[in-house]
């Protein structure tokens, strides 16, 4: 296919995910490594053309990196037909008409997650993307994660035996916002505003449990707001009226049950923000960002339960820290570039806006789940 050029309209980069992650360290990092290199051995460079409401914060942001494209108009962006791929990095709330303004015009699309609000809206989404022959994705960064690579190689190579069950802690203390300013923005913890841990985490537990251990055929949760009042960005107190805590279980098919608690209101005592301990019959895991720890049945201890005793054993020891084995990229990066070969080259892409879907359901039913106070089938979209 030879060296190629690939517009992509990039909207919601002046958001901490869309700069940080999609285009400094994606984008950018793919055009100073050379480009995405296809099938063939061609090359595509990525001609981002920078999309957002505030014209400032876009030209400052392109004078910073030295591009040359930006607008407040997504329609202009949309209606150049050297622009190939509408990108959708913005405030939940915004994505869905925006994206099926992209497809409309006959772009590729890929969005941030979660794609949509509800179940209908995510679908109508995928379902336009699907009509129109578009090719289409959802940002699942967490798979490329180096500690979920090393636990989907020990899965890949049976470690597990029969896997029993998951376990997955994640989160960490966000500062209220008066004496400490808070490290997420406030609409995070405004319901009206597209806010909640359930809408924010549940989409990216049901693709991470999907794609290693099983689809979701029943969620229960129990949500709730422990931090009922925080001070915004200009130190003004309001009303939390997002969840900002969330305690899930999962059924998975085949029987794997998974427990997950997600929460902005916890101080963390393990080794990474997120840890996930996986135990089967054979062996045991617990990975995290970076890092994967094992424990095969040959080496498991055999305590006694004895509170009368101090325990002797310092369990933390047993487990055994797995090599790298691979040189890990960005995650982000890493989709991207996946992306971006589905686009011209046609090569595979399981992570669709149906999947998309996917998760807004399994968020949806969390919440359900908590309001009715039961647990809730899953059905197939």
């Amino acid at each position: 296919m030879g060296d190629h050029v690939l517009g992509v309209v990039m909207n919601g980069v002046t958001g901490r995910m869309g700069y940080r992650q999609h285009l400094v360290r994606s984008v950018l990092a793919i055009n100073e490594q050379g480009g995405v290199t296809l099938p063939d051995g061609g090359r595509i460079m990525l001609r981002p053309v920078l999309v957002g409401r505030n014209a400032a914060k876009l030209a400052e942001l392109a004078d910073r990196h030295g591009l040359a494209e930006h607008t407040t108009d997504l329609d202009a962006a949309l209606a150049d037909p050297a622009n190939t791929v509408y990108f959708d990095a913005q405030v939940t709330q915004a994505r869905v008409a925006a994206t099926l303004r992209a497809i409309a015009a006959g772009k590729h699309v890929y969005t941030e997650k979660p794609t949509a609000e509800s179940v209908p809206e995510a679908l109508r989404l995928a379902q336009a993307a699907e009509d129109a022959g578009l090719k289409n994705g959802v940002v699942q960064d967490k798979l490329f994660l180096p500690g979920l690579l090393k636990l989907k190689r020990l899965i890949d190579g049976g470690f597990f035996g029969q896997i029993l069950s998951v376990r997955g802690e994640f989160g960490y203390w966000v500062f209220e916002g008066d004496w400490q300013a808070a490290q997420r923005p406030s609409w995070n913890y405004r319901a009206e505003d597209g806010g909640g841990i359930v809408l924010d985490m549940f989409p990216h537990w049901a693709y991470v449990l999907e794609n290693l251990f099983g689809r979701v055929v029943s969620v229960y949760a129990h949500v709730t707001t422990h931090i009922p009042e925080r001070w915004d960005e200009s130190g003004q107190p309001y009303k939390a009226t997002a969840d900002d805590a969330a305690y899930g279980v999962f059924e998975l098919a085949g029987g794997v049950v998974a427990q997950i608690n997600s929460s902005w209101a916890v101080r963390v005592n393990r080794d990474e923000l997120v840890e996930f301990q996986v135990d089967g019959t054979h062996g045991s895991a617990v990975a995290g960002l970076r890092g994967c720890r094992v424990q095969h049945r040959s080496a498991t201890p055999k305590p006694v339960w004895n509170p009368d005793v101090p325990a002797t054993a310092r369990f933390r020891d047993g487990w055994q820290e797995m090599p790298d084995n691979a040189e890990f990229d960005n995650g982000f990066k890493v989709q991207w570039e996946q992306f971006v070969r589905h686009v011209v080259a046609g090569t595979p892409f399981p992570y669709t806006l149906r999947s998309g879907a996917r998760g807004v359901q399994i968020a949806e039913l969390g919440l359900r789940s908590h309001a009715e106070g039961r647990r809730l089938p899953v059905a197939e979209l």
